[in-house]
């Protein structure tokens, strides 16, 4: 040991560490807390006046760098170092920790202790909670569910000594009286969301909650990191999507479609993760960087809505080429597609394994069974159309390029499917069924399929960008960039999102 030189060794910083354990409870990198620390104004790290609340902490570290931001900012005015500490440490920083675990985190993060009364403490406090708060806080069920984020009573109403998730932000209409103060900066990461309960029942998302409690507190700044599926809005968050998407205020948005791009390896969260900076007295567009990899694509300041559009377009190379399309004016390829569950089918239907005369063939995840034909309740009048099945969940890849759909094929007739897949169509002919299945394996479809697709779902929305074609012959990628002149870069992007999609042989044009 003696051998050893200490000034070489390799002292990682534990709250990197503790960024990376899991995808459950994703913990901010210091490195991610500096880049959105980066984006206030330098003239509040020498405010002796300044606050700073992280409303929902963990290991600490947006307050810990905070205070090595102000201890070097206030020098000048507080030039003696401990009366600096007590003065950031008592009068600047506050959180309100998620858990009991978590405040012990953040306490030890900032003072130095987990509990600052001690001697250990490097600003010294009355009490064990110092500036950084944590109350057991209780639900509020109301036939059944909370009044305020939506958590199971079933689930979540726990005996003492379980954790209730019940966040002290978030479960109250009066988050100004928990710590009777006002803020300057409102920064933080916080959760995400809660299980509803049950097999295959979609999470509340919560992140959305905690942004709107933030802003009802009307700081000068808030800046959050949170998953950024609410750009194309989905289950709880429309309002709010709508609400973010005309808010003028918001200033910066840096965009991370690969979320460990952002967290590091190991995390995944299906349609990446974004922070942004929300600016009380800035009116006017917002300022948009997409990170992919190691690197961050061209940052553009623009609408946040482009007109005639009701969706967020996450990377700033789309925008003019959703233009060029919208500029035709055709119609569109979503009115040829089904609402999920096109015959009546869930997921879990379960059809005959052997087939009789008057039996329908029923594609589901269970492949092809067999069902009688009058019991088909639901757009019965289809089942013998020419039609194509696509898969409701589309490519989960989390890495680019990745080919974003299923793979399309056409059913047998007379075919119907559960909602493992939705139906295209009907058509005519056979040869209109493969050349929409030609259409579809282009990059080009793919691509405006990708800007509504923030996670595996490919539900009928996700369509409504993709302009409808002449079906009577088949469509390559070279045609359409042609059709929609399309530059170079704008193609090598295309192809560098999106990869080839190999079809099944008789699905192919022959």
């Amino acid at each position: 040991m003696s051998d050893v030189n200490l000034a070489y060794t390799y002292n990682p910083d534990v709250l990197n560490c503790l960024a990376n354990l899991s995808s459950d409870e994703v913990f901010t990198p210091p490195e991610i807390a500096n880049q959105m620390l980066d984006l206030l104004p330098e003239e509040l790290w020498h405010d002796p006046e300044a606050t700073f609340l992280d409303p929902a902490t963990k290991t600490g570290v947006f307050l810990r760098e905070i205070a090595k931001r102000l201890l070097a900012g206030l020098a000048d005015q507080i030039p003696d170092l401990q009366e600096r500490i007590d003065h950031i440490f008592h009068k600047q920083l506050f959180g309100i920790a998620i858990t009991e675990l978590t405040s012990l985190m953040a306490r030890r993060s900032l003072y130095c202790s987990k509990y600052p009364n001690c001697p250990y403490s490097v600003s010294p406090f009355a009490d064990a909670s110092g500036n950084i708060y944590f109350r057991e806080t209780q639900h509020r069920w109301v036939k059944g569910r909370c009044a305020f984020c939506g958590a199971s009573q079933e689930v979540y109403d726990r005996g003492p000594g379980l954790e209730t998730h019940a966040y002290a932000f978030i479960h109250t209409k009066q988050p100004e009286e928990i710590l009777k103060m006002k803020f300057d900066v409102i920064i933080g990461n916080p959760p995400y969301q809660l299980s509803t309960g049950g097999s295959g029942v979609q999470a509340i998302p919560l992140y959305d909650k905690f942004i709107l409690q933030s802003i009802k507190l009307n700081p000068k700044y808030i800046s959050m990191i949170v998953p950024a599926r609410w750009f194309a809005g989905g289950f709880g968050l429309d309002s709010f999507r709508d609400a973010m998407l005309h808010d003028t205020r918001l200033k910066v948005i840096h965009d991370y479609p690969i979320a460990s791009d952002c967290f590091g390896t190991g995390v995944q969260i299906k349609g990446g993760v974004c922070y942004f900076l929300w600016d009380r007295d800035y009116r006017g567009n917002c300022s948009v960087t997409t990170h992919c990899g190691n690197k961050a694509g061209k940052t553009e300041t623009r609408p946040l809505l482009e007109k005639g559009c009701d969706s967020f377009i996450r990377y700033n190379e789309a925008v003019d080429i959703l233009h060029k399309v919208w500029e035709k004016n055709e119609g569109k390829f979503i009115d040829l597609v089904s609402s999920q569950k096109p015959f009546g089918l869930p997921t879990n239907f379960s059809g005959k394994l052997k087939h009789n005369e008057n039996d329908v063939f029923i594609y589901g995840n269970k492949g092809v069974e067999f069902y009688p034909r009058n019991l088909i309740m639901k757009n019965g009048n289809l089942l013998d159309s020419y039609k194509v099945f696509i898969p409701r969940f589309g490519s989960g890849s989390d890495q680019f390029p990745h080919t974003i759909l299923g793979r399309p094929f056409v059913p047998k007739n007379p075919s119907a499917c559960t909602e493992t897949f939705l139906m295209i169509g009907p058509f005519e002919t056979l040869l209109e069924c493969k050349n929409v299945i030609s259409y579809i394996s282009t990059k080009f479809f793919r691509f405006l399929v990708m800007l509504l697709k923030p996670t595996q779902d490919a539900l009928k929305k996700v369509y409504s960008f993709v302009p409808m074609q002449d079906f009577s012959k088949p469509w390559t990628d070279e045609e359409l960039y042609a059709k929609y002149g399309l530059t170079a870069e704008e193609i090598a992007f295309i192809e560098s999102m999106i990869r080839p999609m190999e079809l099944d042989e008789e699905e192919k044009d022959e």
